[in-house]
């Protein structure tokens, strides 16, 4: 850390860099919270980020260029998504401006002092933290956190309390241009949960094994006072977890761990059940969540409260109350008989338990599972043939090309058309669009009544949801 910002005045100006990146605005948010002037820039700015930035009165410019640096900002916060040679990156370090990447600015304005709750795993970290947080919130604790979507408990991604924790939620992706580790490295959890690894992230990871290493180090950082909850189900946490130093909290829905599901039953868009543990009934819970993925994130944040000291019956009237996360599973209403859902699923497992999730709640409607492959990994052929064993369920599959393709080797891209073509020797109906224009089209041609369409992307999808649904609206009916 630059040693001139231990001097930072209180009406600093701040100036962030891919300010639209979800940890990226929370952080914005505190630091206006705190009385900092603050300000942005970034290539990609669509809801839900942008009109929650604009909420704030951060003003946010669109692109990137030397320009923005002037006047000076009194420091510059740098996102994961800027490369060196982009146009302010070049002109910071010609300028030599004090700078912080993301992680080191959070521990630096937010984090000193507290405890740290760090959720980290490949799927099910947003919705884990949030409820975390919730929970805590709801025990009078009032906790700092940060999180990668907007709980809707909170209305918003981020919170200053001035209780004794900070949940934060755990990305193993790269810090900054200039500092290449897992941006988790950063925040010295007391507690830390991890809900399962995999191989994720083909842009800055070989192979699993270096995801593996940084998932050791995480577990490293976690002191021996503190605890790990582990999910159990996961074969290669159950691996890792060997070598905790620290107490371990295993979690599972399978059976066999510290905490496990008991009696459950589905009534009326409610699943009802008890969580063991060790073996005996810990407390009953109801929730609206769908999936058994969302009954092991239940547990995940069950296991890491009981490690902060939250009684049973007040984690399990939290979990009762928790409203979910926008684009998780996000109900985004009925129009003219069609239901529209919107989840950030990008990887080909969480593609596929939200599908079944989906399904679970709706077994009798056709489902249209629309999909855009917009990750850096997703953007690649790593996943080409796994994602087509992950739509299992869906009665129509609609998948746009995926754009940004430029810097990405020929050899190496993504197809669509390529997955449309397997989904339909399995059996599965596809069709793939060479623009998010023509898919849309296809998708209201094709819409009829009673069809639940799932939209699944981890970026703005050109807004395809809100454009969708008002084309419903103005439809009548199908």
């Amino acid at each position: 850390m630059p040693d001139d910002l231990h001097n930072l005045p209180g009406n600093a100006h701040i100036h962030l860099m891919g300010i639209c990146g979800v940890a990226m605005s929370s952080l914005a948010g505190m630091l206006k919270d705190k009385g900092y002037t603050v300000k942005g820039s970034d290539q990609n700015i669509y809801p839900p980020i942008s009109t929650f930035l604009e909420s704030l009165s951060i003003p946010v410019v669109k692109g990137y260029s030397p320009d923005h640096l002037h006047p000076l900002p009194d420091l510059v916060i740098v996102g994961n998504v800027i490369t060196r040679d982009n146009p302010e990156a070049v002109e910071l370090l010609r300028l030599g401006i004090p700078c912080l990447s993301m992680p080191q600015a959070l521990r630096r304005f937010a984090m000193e002092g507290k405890k740290s709750i760090v959720i980290a795993g490949t799927h099910g970290k947003t919705t884990v933290s949030a409820l975390t947080a919730w929970i805590l919130e709801a025990a009078g604790t009032n906790p700092c956190f940060m999180i990668g979507g907007i709980p809707r408990n909170f209305q918003r991604n981020f919170q200053l309390g001035n209780g004794g924790f900070f949940v934060i939620e755990g990305d193993e992706y790269d810090t900054a241009f200039f500092d290449k580790g897992p941006k988790f490295l950063h925040y010295r959890p007391h507690l830390a949960a991890i809900t399962n690894i995999e191989f994720d992230h083909a842009d800055i990871y070989r192979g699993i094994e270096e995801i593996e290493d940084s998932f050791r180090r995480l577990m490293d950082l976690v002191p021996e006072e503190g605890a790990l909850c582990a999910n159990c189900d996961d074969p290669l946490v159950r691996k890792l977890t060997n070598r905790a130093r620290c107490s371990l909290v295993s979690f599972s829905i399978q059976g066999n761990a510290d905490f496990t599901i008991g009696d459950r039953i589905s009534r009326e868009g409610m699943t009802i059940f008890t969580v063991e543990r060790g073996g005996e009934e810990y407390m009953k819970v109801a929730t609206d969540l769908m999936g058994d993925h969302n009954l092991s994130n239940i547990l995940a944040a069950t296991a890491i409260c009981s490690m902060a000291g939250i009684a049973p019956d007040m984690i399990a009237g939290a979990v009762g109350t928790f409203k979910g996360v926008k684009r998780r599973l996000d109900h985004l209403g009925d129009y003219h008989g069609v239901t529209v859902i919107d989840d950030f699923a990008h990887h080909p497992t969480a593609v596929r338990e939200t599908i079944q999730a989906v399904k679970g709640r709706y077994p009798n409607r056709r489902l249209i599972a629309v999909f855009e492959p917009r990750s850096n990994s997703s953007r690649r052929n790593v996943f080409q043939h796994a994602y087509a064993a992950s739509f299992e369920g869906a009665g129509l599959v609609m998948l746009p090309e995926p754009s940004r393709m430029e810097k990405i080797p020929p050899h190496e891209r993504f197809s669509s058309a390529q997955l449309a073509h397997d989904l339909n020797d399995h059996g599965i109906e596809a069709r793939s669009f060479q623009s998010n224009d023509d898919l849309l089209d296809g998708v209201v041609a094709l819409a009829k009544e009673d069809d639940v369409i799932l939209i699944m992307s981890n970026g703005g999808f050109d807004n395809i949801q809100e454009r969708l649904i008002k084309i419903l609206e103005e439809k009548g009916s199908l």
